[in-house]
């Protein structure tokens, strides 16, 4: 392994599966199932390759998620802060638990994210020194649309991410601006597809 690559054992998987599923109805996201399994445990399975741990951000079906994490002997992890504040209340849940330097986090509803996400974020962790990297994607009209929940983050954050909560901030972007961060960019924009409806799910079943 290259001194460039951060080793598989130093990243903890989260699967970000703990907000309120407004855009399906209040369902919960990452149980809805895709092809006979359901949307968190195809996350699982792309990820787990990829880290030494797993871990999901779960505010409701604690249960449920275990099941689904238990061949991977996922943690199940809860929000710290009540009311549902987001997915940076998933992210400070995942930097507090995890055992590893850095936390990757993917959403429960990207079935397709890249089997390479770790490496290539990990890489531009170590050239560019950041702490922070997420993904990007450009569209045939060239437009660039950041990813902010693929992100590889380091753990030591947990603390300023804690006193950015309290202080009642929520927004993802806000809080990555705060530290050195830096961007990779894929070139498959359907990888980090996510499903955001019960009707586009039910059309993926068709397709």
């Amino acid at each position: 392994m290259s001194a460039s690559t951060i080793p598989t054992g130093s990243i903890t998987g989260l699967v970000l599966a703990g907000g309120r599923g407004q855009r399906m109805g209040g369902a919960d996201k990452g149980l809805q199932m895709l092809h006979g399994t359901p949307l968190a445990a195809h996350v699982l399975a792309r990820l787990a390759p990829q880290v030494g741990a797993l871990a999901i951000s779960a505010n409701r079906n604690r249960e449920a998620y275990a099941a689904l994490g238990a061949p991977w002997h996922a943690s199940i992890l809860g929000d710290t802060l009540p009311d549902f504040p987001g997915p940076l209340a998933g992210l400070l849940a995942g930097l507090l638990a995890a055992r590893t330097e850095w936390l990757l986090t993917a959403p429960c509803d990207s079935p397709w994210l890249p089997a390479d996400l770790a490496a290539r974020l990990g890489n531009a962790a170590l050239a560019q020194r950041a702490d922070i990297v997420t993904a990007t994607t450009t569209n045939a009209e060239g437009v660039v649309s950041l990813h902010p929940v693929f992100a590889l983050v380091r753990t030591s954050l947990a603390g300023d991410l804690a006193a950015f909560l309290e202080a009642g901030e929520r927004k993802v972007r806000a809080w990555y601006a705060r530290h050195t961060a830096a961007e990779v960019a894929f070139a498959d924009e359907h990888a980090f597809y996510n499903i955001n409806s019960l009707q586009e799910l039910a059309e993926l079943e068709r397709a």
